[in-house]
């Protein structure tokens, strides 16, 4: 037999690595040095002292970064909620855990605002791609707005100061920045020619 006219492809195709198995690997990596922590920290200290941080955080990575690869199509609808909650309870726990009272009026309104804006411009952008001009330029200028409760919160919960001192700029960018944007959605022939010298 002649030998081919082409040598044999020795690449690595997507369907013959093994997803469940890469999967349960995270898995495993990520449960292996909570449980360590974990009895580490019951066997220094007889209780739960300092491993729980690390536990949670190691959760929250997990949830963050290896949950969604467990289906084949995640829905960022759907996950980046569920990523909202989870960084919510793992700051209510250290707000718990250090004994603190700075959850219900700083973690807990930021966290939920936050998790709005994200939700509704992920799910505008997934249902209404064809907008997404006029999604990302009010999503500029709410999260300008974001940056006026952070200090508005972080003053009222921590006592930092009486007034605003740096959050008019964060605003000030968003509203340009967003603005330019919608002008542009609006604005037919500019958005045509933006498109013809940036290939956007």
């Amino acid at each position: 037999l002649s030998d081919p006219p082409f040598p044999p492809d020795r690449r690595i195709r997507p369907e013959d690595v093994n997803r469940s198995g890469i999967l349960f690997v995270l898995t495993v990596a990520a449960l292996l040095p909570a449980l360590l922590c974990l009895l580490c920290d019951w066997r220094i200290n007889g209780t739960i002292v300092w491993s729980g941080f690390a536990v949670g955080g190691l959760l929250l990575l997990y949830i963050l970064a290896v949950l969604p690869l467990w289906f084949k199509r995640p829905n960022p609808v759907i996950f980046v909620p569920i990523d909202f909650a989870a960084i919510g309870v793992f700051l209510l726990y250290v707000n718990y855990a250090t004994g603190g009272h700075w959850f219900l009026t700083f973690a807990l309104p930021v966290t939920g605002a936050a998790g709005l804006l994200v939700c509704a411009m992920v799910t505008l952008l997934r249902y209404l791609p064809g907008a997404a001009l006029y999604i990302c330029g009010g999503a500029l200028i709410l999260s300008g707005g974001m940056a006026v409760l952070v200090e508005f919160l972080l003053n009222l919960t921590f006592g930092l100061h009486e007034t605003f001192l740096w959050s008019f700029y964060p605003l000030a960018a968003g509203v340009v920045l967003g603005a330019m944007l919608l002008v542009i959605a609006m604005c037919k022939p500019l958005r045509r020619s933006l498109h013809r010298k940036f290939f956007i």
